[in-house]
């Protein structure tokens, strides 16, 4: 795909070739050039710094992206220095042998077991540029500890099936702040400590400046990069920023799945078009010189709704998971120069159903009735599941008796306010009651026949008779008993979100970072990490691994442009 196809939904450029460097009047030169400036970007550059490059990074925000705006977890294991204080053992063999189990051959075992090599030492070296974490550790199944907790299982490592072929150990570590009772918006634990080191370094953040044109030489080598920038120190810039504000304040006090939101969310709206005819307006072309290498590391693209629809179809009515950055341009700019791309048509559902721990008892069914997981997973687990199993089609089914249980663990103060908001919600308003299994099928289009097969099964599972059939701990079984509860929790449920982010991206060369054609030849001067690029978590994530292979990514490219 290029630019101009039909369905290439960017305003990324097709490429401007040149004889030459000499030929280009820049208005900045730098050994090295990152393009967004995330947990990807920012690790790059500050190790491209640590490695002698001096360095220019772009970012078509005020730098963060999804890392800012994430719940601040990274994967690491393998004997880190915070495992070893919480009495968590761990090696990189055995947190290679569980990952072999999520990733499913994403990458080569050569490169996943240098991922699980490296990470305590990727550990060491954010604590070095000011990164906090530490213990306690939370030993139990959940999508997200208390707030007084900083590791966890942020994956599914507790359960039967993992840990017959590896040790389970808490390997998501938590940067460590507090914001009352949120959740969210923690990414800042982890990015703000190596923004601050990056520009400490003397990295140069060049902000809202927006990617739009690669520029090679005649030999197509990737030499730098033109930009729409809005000027810094303006009336335009201080007012872009406000519009932004103002539109997010709206966004985040009035979130989509509440009643009447649509109608409130014009407003913010309209805030965001005050942006973008600022932008039209104010922005000014600017050319980069990039010496060594440039970098791309401009996230995902679950935040542009063309490509969206065009990649992956399925997961386009699910919540955006990122921030509006999340466009593809970097993904799409690397494919401008001829870059391979693979596993666009995939994204990452999150179902999350623990906390409440009662939900994950109950059972989750397709169109049919019948079950296609083990609810006790993790929520992209059965994210995953739902998309390729069930068309992205399910529902939660639970007893009087677990309807109580919910209720009880979600009381104020025993779960995150974003946990008991959403479950509480979910059985206040979305809960379906059916008096036997003939009214429940008929309610939702069941087959009869499929689902009394279901729960006989279920309950035969229940009482030991039977081992589960997706091999769910017997502790999470509980049989089901009229009356039914029933909740929507598809992708496109309204009143429980099902949260997206995207995982394909650019191929690159897993010793290097280097951007790939077709044909698996390098594509001169030109990297990619993070989500622009295929990656450890593009095949299954769990919280934190994202991150984690930003950092893991971020410094192998700023590694190899600085040898090389």
């Amino acid at each position: 795909m290029q630019p101009g196809d039909s369905h290439w939904h960017s305003d990324v450029q097709a490429p401007l070739q040149v004889e030459n460097a000499a030929s280009v009047a820049w208005d900045m030169e730098a050994d090295f050039v990152v393009v967004g400036f995330g947990g990807a970007g920012a690790t790059a550059a500050l190790e491209a710094r640590e490695q002698g490059l001096s360095v220019v990074a772009l970012d078509q925000g005020e730098g963060g992206g999804s890392t800012l705006a994430s719940g601040g977890i990274f994967y690491a294991g393998g004997g880190t220095k915070i495992q070893q204080e919480v009495g968590e053992d761990d090696t990189p063999e055995n947190m290679f042998a569980y990952l072999k189990i999520e990733t499913q051959g994403v990458v080569g075992d050569a490169t996943l077991m240098r991922f699980c090599q490296d990470s305590a030492a990727n550990v060491d070296w954010l604590m070095r540029h000011g990164v906090k974490f530490s213990g306690p550790v939370w030993k139990q199944k959940t999508s997200y500890p208390s707030v007084e907790y900083f590791m966890y299982h942020s994956d599914n490592s507790l359960l039967p099936t993992s840990t017959a072929l590896a040790s389970p150990a808490a390997r998501g570590h938590r940067g460590k702040i507090q914001k009352g009772k949120s959740a969210v918006n923690l990414g800042d634990s982890i990015y703000l400590p190596l923004r601050d080191s990056a520009l400490a370094s003397g990295v140069v953040l060049e902000r809202k400046t927006a990617a739009r044109q690669l520029i090679v030489d005649a030999d197509g080598a990737v030499i730098g990069v033109r930009a729409l920038q809005l000027p810094a120190e303006t009336a335009a810039y201080r007012e872009h920023a406000k519009c932004l504000a103002r539109a997010d304040l709206i966004t985040k006090l009035y979130p989509f799945f509440l009643p009447g939101a649509p109608v409130v969310h014009r407003l913010a709206d309209r805030q965001l078009a005050g942006a973008k005819a600022l932008e039209d307006g104010e922005r000014v072309w600017r050319t980069y010189r990039a010496r060594r290498g440039l970098c791309l590391s401009a996230g995902g693209f679950v935040f542009n709704r063309g490509m969206m629809a065009h990649h992956c179809p399925s997961f386009a009515a699910g919540m955006p998971l990122g921030t509006r950055g999340d466009d593809g341009s970097g993904i799409r700019l690397g494919q401008s120069v001829g870059g391979a791309v693979e596993r666009m048509e995939r994204a990452s559902a999150w179902r999350f159903l623990n906390p409440p721990s009662a939900f994950s008892q109950g059972i989750i069914v397709d169109a049919r009735g019948a079950r296609f997981v083990n609810e006790s997973t993790y929520g992209a687990t059965i994210g995953a599941a739902m998309e390729e199993l069930a068309d992205g089609k399910g529902w939660l089914i639970l007893s009087s008796q677990l309807v109580r249980e919910a209720w009880r663990q979600i009381a104020p103060g025993k779960v995150l306010p974003f946990q008991q908001q959403l479950a509480a919600l979910n059985l206040l308003f979305a809960k379906r009651r059916a008096e036997s299994p003939e009214a429940l099928c008929r309610k939702f289009g069941f087959d009869e026949r499929t689902f009394r097969q279901t729960l006989g099964d279920y309950a035969r599972a229940a009482k030991g008779e039977i081992e589960d059939a997706f091999h769910k701990p017997a502790e999470d079984i509980r049989e089901l008993v009229p009356p039914f509860h029933v909740m929507d929790v598809s992708v496109a449920a309204k009143l429980m979100p099902c949260t997206v982010l995207t995982v394909g991206g650019l191929v690159v060369n897993e010793d290097t970072g280097q951007a790939r054609r077709p044909d698996g030849r390098e594509i001169p001067g030109l990297y990619a990490a993070g989500r622009t690029a295929v990656g450890i978590p593009s095949h299954l994530y769990v919280s934190g691994l994202s991150i984690a292979d930003c950092v893991f990514s971020g410094r192998r490219a700023a590694r190899h442009a600085a040898a090389h």
